[in-house]
């Protein structure tokens, strides 16, 4: 997965926090897990596993009934917290309700966010196909249906994912930060949903550098990133995913949504833009300073849609 320009090293100094920097170790092959619908382990709570010599925690919600059901890894933004993004997106609450176990996992101790794929830090990538053959040998998951969404800085790591996990999702979802991460030319057909407000300072739509409205340190070190546009990056999705027609409808005065057509077996592309919509998760609810939410537009129940539509593994 190709970082836009420059965006790796300083990602890394920002994301460095208390932890000391290692490069993270090669992907292990996936394992065969035990067969968790006949020996439900886990329950919905708080809990930690050990991965890469660091004690790691996540929320999970767990469906009431039997299964098997589809997993949804939810991940929060920079700075944010596994507990924050949760009520953010709602997805544990609404994801359950649909029959998905939802884990929303904390980035490592001493950091702000996650580790993206071949940059330097704790290994997030490994941690999060651990963390998936973990909930499958636990519970009763559906393990050929298997998913990302995250907003910000977790945006970028579920769009990473495509790759980084070869395959394994089916689907993504990157709220306000799809163009964190330049497309992969080795992605696997995968459903990708996203959303973006035009208005967004700390991720800006129309690309250049990031956290328009920081002062300092901070302000220098975005001053040596460039991002892509979204527009640049959905199209190059596009094009790898073999989608070969859009179409682009007002769904209302400030939402438009952008769908790809005639896409490869087991792809789908959908964009939908927020006209000055902010560093947000669009939904009924308002929940963030970072300009103005969509509240017309329910980006929990549109995603949840995506992926019950998309095809098994």
């Amino acid at each position: 997965m190709r970082l836009p320009r420059a965006i790796g090293g300083l990602l890394a100094v920002l994301l460095a926090g208390c932890t000391s920097l290692q490069p993270a170790p090669q992907q292990k092959p996936r394992q065969q897990q035990a067969d968790g619908c006949r020996n439900v382990k886990l329950e919905s709570g708080r809990h930690t596993m050990r991965f890469g010599g660091l004690e790691r925690t996540y929320l999970l919600r767990v469906p009431k009934d039997r299964g098997p059901h589809p997993i949804l890894l939810d991940l929060h933004g920079l700075g944010s917290t596994a507990t924050r993004q949760a009520a953010y997106s709602r997805l544990p609450e609404a994801g359950a309700a649909r029959g998905y176990i939802v884990a929303t996992p904390q980035a490592a101790e001493g950091r702000l966010g996650w580790t993206l794929p071949h940059t330097y830090g704790p290994d997030d990538t490994g941690f999060l196909a651990a963390l998936l053959d973990h909930l499958e040998g636990g519970l009763c998951a559906d393990k050929s249906r298997e998913f990302a969404a995250g907003m910000s800085y977790g945006a970028g790591m579920a769009a990473a994912l495509v790759c980084a996990l070869a395959g394994r999702l089916a689907g993504v979802a990157p709220v306000a930060g799809i163009n964190i991460v330049e497309p992969c030319q080795e992605a696997k057909p995968t459903v990708i949903v996203a959303f973006h407000g035009d208005a967004d300072r700390v991720v800006p739509y129309r690309g250049g550098h990031p956290f328009q409205d920081a002062s300092g340190r901070l302000r220098n070190l975005a001053d040596l990133v460039v991002l892509p546009t979204v527009a640049k990056v959905v199209d190059g999705w596009a094009a790898i995913l073999g989608c070969t027609k859009s179409r682009n409808i007002k769904l209302s005065s400030d939402v438009r949504r952008a769908s790809w057509s005639h896409c490869a077996p087991g792809a789908a592309l959908t964009l939908y833009t927020i006209r000055g919509g902010g560093h947000t998760w669009p939904g009924p609810i308002a929940v963030s300073s970072l300009g103005a939410t969509a509240r017309d537009l329910d980006a929990t129940r549109v995603i949840l849609d995506a992926f019950d539509a998309a095809p098994s593994r």
